[in-house]
């Protein structure tokens, strides 16, 4: 998992991706872009609550969305497509 999602006030917690959230992390978003992207690949982002949907509907657009999962339940391991 990229590193850059951990706050670094106090313990490493996970925080939201959405641009100036520090919202506690409650969602992942796995996504990978095509062109860039191995299909297997993927990429995270992390969501609170109130920004699960709007970071999923930016991904979603330019089908680059893969799956989300509840953050205590992300594996790591790449999803079916």
């Amino acid at each position: 998992m990229d590193l850059s999602h951990f706050s670094s006030d106090g313990p490493s917690s996970p925080v939201c991706s959405a641009k100036g959230c520090r919202a506690g992390a409650v969602w992942v978003l796995a996504w990978n872009n095509p062109k860039l992207h191995t299909p297997e690949r993927r990429k995270t982002w992390l969501a609170c609550d109130e920004h699960r949907e709007h970071l999923s509907q930016f991904l979603g657009m330019r089908g680059f969305l893969k799956d989300v999962v509840k953050f205590d339940e992300w594996d790591g391991e790449p999803t079916a497509p």
